[in-house]
């Protein structure tokens, strides 16, 4: 089944843009991690918001991520604090996970992440329409 895309323009391609400028040694982690938000959320939509890639699932925000010089981040929203404890080998502030591709975050513990976030969608007022 194809990725949905973003109505105002193909963002699958629009990621793929910005993972092939990210840093060369990060690009892995990051297409790791996006692979794993797209399976944990297979009708979310992918593209880019606020110049970084992520998906929406039911028009609100899921998650995003993004490269940066020392680090690569994970943009779950509040959703990541629920998991403090487990993320504890990582650097975490309000709605971020800082990791490095030699030390990335489990794939098990984003799907669980990403599966909570829709959760709270799904439960929101405003996250029952596209």
């Amino acid at each position: 089944m194809a990725k949905k895309q973003e109505a105002a323009g193909d963002g699958a391609a629009q990621v793929e843009a910005y993972l092939a400028n990210a840093r060369e040694e990060h690009r892995p982690a990051l297409q790791a991690l996006r692979a794993t938000i797209a399976a944990a959320a297979p009708e979310a939509v992918e593209g880019i918001s606020y110049g970084i890639p992520g998906f929406k699932y039911r028009g609100k925000g899921l998650a995003w991520y993004a490269d940066f010089k020392a680090h690569c981040s994970f943009f779950p929203g509040g959703t990541a604090q629920r998991y403090r404890a487990e993320l504890s080998g990582f650097r975490l502030s309000k709605g971020t996970i800082q990791f490095t591709p030699d030390h990335p975050i489990p794939a098990d513990l984003v799907t669980r992440i990403v599966q909570d976030r829709m959760t709270e969608i799904a439960a929101s007022k405003k996250g029952t329409g596209y």
